[in-house]
């Protein structure tokens, strides 16, 4: 049994919560928030103790793992308080808004003997699984370019999001997603070039990306996260092969809340025909997490998204941000 403490008791902390549950090998012994209300709500929830501090909670709990589901700001802060416990430490995204502070994180992971994790969870959900699937074993024949788009109203969970020196606004925070998965399609990206807009406090909440992969691949993604207000939740993919074309669509309600009542379809293109695959709609957050607490139980390396991947990923959404401000193309370092 692997032993968690979920520091962070807002939506996500009780999304990761919620998975854990669902878990034979895991178990929730500790809930970390400042707000006490929110964090009791959460501990009760995960029948556990609640803690005010991080520090307190690491000196009493009995736990294996950290899962910091807190505020992007607050991540390295607390990834280096559970890599100086020698906890075994999960993050959530964007992990970080710079390289520099990433690689203290990683540095103090691997210092301290414990494995690190960010969760860029769109390399477990289904749809996309089944996409890498199919490429990788030829069925779509030789891919010829792809398209990613995800699209949706501002988030309303707190003013912290709103300021880009806290959130990353839209670039690091839904952007970052589909660059994540466009690199664990096709690999590393050579370059990019974005256009986009800032809004009135420096978000960069309307992007448009080229990419251009050392593999020779190209590939588009879209991220805007200042759709009018009732806009639903929306996610693409187009992969387009010499065969067939992959296609995806998914509506959900703001902000995925209620991901459950979300219409989504994935279709293949080819041969004449439109064949509509059923692929089961599984919890990708529980997936993830199941997928690291594996490999804890297991003593094994993880694999899905390694802290390398991690940073290459990082290293594009900072070269992104270059283009956007420079309007030229920028080579990723």
């Amino acid at each position: 049994m692997v032993n968690v403490a979920v520091i962070g008791a807002g939506f996500m902390g009780r999304t990761h919560v919620t998975a854990y549950k669902a878990m034979p090998n895991a178990k929730v012994t500790a809930v970390c928030d400042l707000n006490e209300k929110q964090g009791k709500d959460l501990a009760e929830f995960a029948g556990c103790d609640w803690y005010n501090d991080g520090e307190s909670m690491l000196n009493t709990a009995d736990i294996d793992v950290v899962d910091i589901c807190l505020p992007t700001f607050l991540h390295e802060q607390y990834v280096l308080l559970a890599a100086g416990h020698k906890k075994h430490v999960i993050c959530e995204k964007p992990v970080t808004l710079s390289l520099e502070s990433l690689d203290r994180m990683i540095a103090a992971t691997k210092a301290a003997g414990v494995q690190f994790a960010v969760g860029q969870v769109v390399r477990f959900w289904p749809e996309y699984v089944r996409a890498k699937e199919m490429v990788e074993a030829g069925e779509l024949g030789t891919i010829k370019y792809a398209r990613a788009s995800r699209l949706s109203e501002h988030p309303a969970w707190s003013e912290w999001y709103r300021r880009a020196e806290n959130s990353g606004g839209g670039l690091f925070d839904l952007h970052l997603h589909d660059i994540d998965y466009l690199c664990y399609l096709f690999g590393k990206v050579k370059q990019v070039y974005a256009v986009g807009r800032k809004n009135s406090v420096g978000c960069w909440n309307h992007v448009a990306t080229s990419l251009t992969f050392e593999n020779g691949m190209e590939a588009t993604a879209e991220g805007i996260l200042e759709m009018p207000s009732g806009f639903p939740f929306t996610t693409e993919l187009n992969v387009v092969g010499d065969k067939k074309a992959y296609c995806y669509h998914m509506g959900a309600g703001a902000n995925l809340e209620n991901i459950a009542a979300a219409s989504r379809s994935t279709t293949v293109y080819g041969n004449g025909k439109a064949e509509t695959l059923a692929i089961d709609p599984y919890d990708a957050y529980q997936k993830e997490l199941e997928d690291f607490i594996g490999h804890i139980e297991a003593g094994t390396p993880i694999t899905v998204i390694t802290p390398a991947d991690v940073r290459h990923v990082l290293s594009v959404i900072v070269a992104i941000r270059e283009s956007l401000e420079t309007q030229k193309t920028v080579t990723v370092s």
